[in-house]
C-alpha cells in the first residue's frame, strides 16, 4: 500500500515536471502530493516550482478575489524622473532645515537602511513629539495609488504637505518655507537648474522635487527576484516552503500580490482599538466618513518587510513571529462590550477575508524565512 501511494505521488510529480504549463486543479493535486502526515517532501516541492510561474500551484484565496501573479521588481517601469530634479529632491529629503526646528528631516523617520521606514513604534517629530502611526516604508511608493495608512493623499506631491506642516512632525509654516530655503546655500540656483528655468524656490517646486526623488525609490532586486527570473536555486529549502505556503495554506496572496506584494486596498484586521482611549485609530473612516471604513488601513507592500519593523499601522508588533501567529489565529475579532456598542453602526468588523490558517510552528518559521528574502 505504501509503495502504491509513493507511485501515485511520483506520477503526479512527473505530470507537473513533464508538463510545465499544467495549471489549475491538476497542478494543485501535484503540490498536494508533496505533503504527508510526517511533513513536507521538500525535494518534491522544489520540482513543483521548477517550471514557469504559470505552472505553479494556484494561489489559495477567498471566492471573488483575483490576485495579480507574483512578479519581479524588474517588471515595474523605471520612472521617467529628471535626474536634476530627483537629486534636488534627495537633498531636500535629507535636509532638516525643512522643519521649523531645523532638526527633523524626512530621512529622520524614513531610514534607507530600514526600508525607508523607522525602527520605532511611532516616530519622534517636532520637539520630540511621538506620532500616532508607524512610519510606512517608501520602497516602491511611486507605484501606489493612495498614500498614508488611510489613503488620504492621491499623489506624492500632496502627501509631502502632511509631514511638512503637521505639528507633531516637521511643524513648518508652509508660507515661510520657500523663502527660508531661498536664503540657504545655493538652493535658488539649484532649483532653477533642476527645473530648467528661473523662478527660484517655490512650494510647488519643493513638493515636486521631493516627489520625484521618492519615485526613484524602487525596491532592490533580491534572491526572490532571481528565483522568479528562473534561478531556481536562489531560495533554500525552507524559503521555498515559505513561498509555497505564502501562495497556498497561509493565503497571503489574498492581499499581497503582484510585484510590490500589495493589493493597494483597505482592510480591517481588527486592530482599531475602537472605543478605547489608548491606541484607538478609526483608519480609512477619517477620510471617507463611511461607517464601513472604520478600522480599515491600506495593505502595505511586503518588499523589504523584514527591515521595516515594527509592523502594522500602530507599530505594536516588534517581532514578526508574533505577528504571523496572530494571522495564523485569524487576527483579532473584537466584539461589542455592551449594548451601546452592539447598536453602534460604526463598530468595526474584522474582514471576512481572514480565517484561521492552522499553520504549524515549522510552517510559520518557513513563512518568516521567505518574507525575510523579500
Amino acid at each position: 500500500m505504501k509503495r502504491m501511494k509513493k507511485m501515485g505521488a511520483a506520477l503526479l510529480l512527473a505530470a507537473g515536471a513533464l508538463l510545465p504549463g499544467v495549471s489549475g486543479h491538476a497542478q494543485d493535486a501535484t503540490a498536494a502530493a508533496c505533503t504527508a502526515g510526517k511533513g513536507w517532501d521538500l525535494a518534491c516541492l522544489r520540482q513543483i516550482y521548477a517550471g514557469p510561474v504559470s505552472s505553479w500551484p494556484r494561489p489559495q484565496v477567498p471566492d471573488g478575489i483575483t490576485p495579480a501573479e507574483l512578479a519581479p521588481i524588474s517588471s515595474i517601469p523605471v520612472p521617467a524622473v529628471p535626474p536634476r530634479v530627483a537629486a534636488l529632491g534627495q537633498r531636500l529629503f535629507n535636509d532638516p532645515r525643512l522643519s521649523r526646528s531645523n532638526a527633523v528631516a524626512c530621512i529622520s523617520c524614513h531610514h534607507p537602511a530600514h526600508g525607508f521606514a523607522d525602527d520605532k513604534r511611532t516616530s519622534l517629530g517636532h520637539e520630540g513629539r511621538p506620532g500616532q502611526r508607524n512610519t510606512p516604508g517608501l520602497l516602491g511608493v511611486g507605484q501606489l495609488r493612495a498614500l498614508f495608512w488611510d489613503g488620504r493623499a492621491a499623489s506624492l506631491e500632496v502627501q509631502a504637505l502632511g509631514p511638512l506642516q503637521h505639528a507633531d512632525e516637521m511643524a513648518m509654516e508652509l508660507p515661510a518655507l520657500a523663502a527660508k530655503l531661498a536664503r540657504l546655500d545655493n538652493y535658488r540656483a539649484q532649483f532653477d537648474a533642476a527645473f530648467g528655468q528661473s523662478g527660484g524656490v517655490t512650494l510647488a517646486r519643493i513638493l515636486g522635487a521631493l516627489a520625484a526623488y521618492q519615485r526613484t525609490l524602487l525596491p532592490p532586486a533580491t534572491r526572490f527576484d532571481a528565483f522568479l527570473a528562473g534561478e531556481r536555486t536562489a531560495l533554500d529549502q525552507r524559503e521555498l516552503l515559505g513561498l509555497h505556503l505564502f501562495r497556498t495554506k497561509a493565503r497571503c496572496m489574498t492581499c499581497h500580490s503582484g510585484a510590490l506584494l500589495t493589493d493597494q486596498q483597505f482592510h480591517n484586521l481588527g486592530l482599531s482599538f475602537y472605543g478605547r482611549s489608548k491606541y484607538e485609530d478609526l483608519g480609512r473612516y477619517l477620510v471617507t466618513g463611511e461607517a464601513a471604513d472604520v478600522g480599515k488601513f491600506r495593505t502595505p507592500s511586503l518588499r523589504g518587510v523584514a527591515q521595516s519593523g515594527p509592523w502594522m499601522h500602530n507599530g505594536l508588533f516588534p517581532q514578526m513571529t508574533g505577528l504571523l501567529n496572530l494571522y495564523n489565529a485569524g487576527m483579532s475579532r473584537p466584539a461589542p462590550r455592551n449594548a451601546e456598542q452592539a447598536m453602534d453602526p460604526r463598530f468595526p468588523v474584522t474582514s471576512p477575508l481572514l480565517q484561521r490558517l492552522q499553520l504549524t510552528s515549522d510552517e510559520i518559521i518557513a513563512l518568516k524565512s521567505f518574507l525575510e528574502v523579500l
